[in-house]
């Protein structure tokens, strides 16, 4: 009876795809998850060694970088796992922890750009009060809840969501998201509304915060001079590109379940293609290139290796 808690899913392309190109499929996904755990860690190294960056919003930075790191984490194996093996399986509750570990992970991301974007609202509009409102106790208040928020709501999701009676063992995605909904014989209207209150606790009420604060953030020096405006586009446009192609990619996330019937097999894995490759690279990128505090110190990293 262990078939039954089994969960098969289609890695790329299918079947007849993988058998011919597995291993090119392996090395492919395998650089870039060494990509992805260095690009990322580079960075917080960074952050951890320079006294200078030992500021909230590089804390931030660093804490998102290594929830890059989790989130990659919680996928690449698994999948590399899956470009080497015969059948693409994996067990029902394996299926549900990816599931909970995605969301939660997430939802994280959301609730840190919040964070930074409160950060940024503190030092450009109340810079005189910066020093008393973001101390460490508050810094580490606002991580630990990034983190539990999530982890708590998700926990409950998961635990309901485990519960439910299986009566379909397929999946045709490459990792465990949303789509596990499907395998469940009836529809739960507790599941649904429990999901919702997640979706608009660590996602939209996170989104339109941000979008406030920097709303105010432009407005306010808007009436500066040009120098405080180009102060202020440095260090928010980066938050800013990170939470649009963030918010873009979760929501064809959860829309995909909606809509899977309407789109081809190539579509939905470019979409998913994006998420697990693309985001994890766009945030060391993003903020290796555009705070120019990272990247000065990436350039001196990069030097001092090159005369090794």
């Amino acid at each position: 009876m262990d078939e039954e808690y089994n969960v098969t899913y289609i890695t790329l392309g299918g079947h007849v795809e993988i058998d011919r190109y597995r291993y090119l499929y392996f090395m492919i996904v395998f650089l870039v998850y060494i990509f992805v755990l260095c690009s990322n860690s580079v960075i917080v190294y960074l952050i951890w060694i320079h006294q200078d960056l030992h500021e909230p919003m590089y804390i931030f930075i660093a804490a998102l970088l290594l929830n890059s790191v989790l989130f990659s984490t919680n996928i690449y194996p698994k999948l590399l796992i899956d470009f080497l093996s015969e059948k693409q399986i994996t067990s029902h509750q394996a299926c549900v922890l990816q599931y909970c570990m995605f969301y939660t992970l997430s939802g994280s991301e959301f609730l840190l750009l919040a964070a930074m974007a409160y950060d940024r609202y503190v030092s450009i509009c109340k810079p005189l009060q910066y020093s008393m409102i973001m101390r460490k106790k508050t810094v580490s208040m606002l991580l630990a809840l990034a983190w539990l928020i999530p982890a708590c709501q998700l926990t409950a999701l998961t635990i309901i969501t485990a519960n439910q009676k299986l009566c379909n063992f397929t999946l045709k995605v490459i990792f465990c998201n949303n789509s596990i909904y499907k395998l469940h014989c009836v529809w739960s209207r507790v599941i649904y509304l429990f999901g919702l209150l997640s979706l608009v606790n660590i996602a939209l009420l996170p989104i339109l915060f941000i979008l406030f604060t920097y709303s105010k953030i432009f407005i306010i020096t808007y009436k500066h001079s040009i120098e405080v405006r180009k102060k202020a586009a440095q260090t928010c446009l980066p938050h800013l590109l990170v939470l649009i192609n963030y918010s873009c990619l979760i929501i064809f996330d959860v829309a995909l379940v909606r809509i899977e019937s309407d789109l081809s097999k190539t579509a939905q894995l470019i979409i998913t293609l994006q998420l697990i490759l693309y985001h994890p690279l766009f945030n060391p990128i993003i903020y290796g290139l555009k705070m120019k505090e990272i990247s000065k110190h990436l350039k001196t990293l990069f030097c001092q290796c090159k005369e090794i």
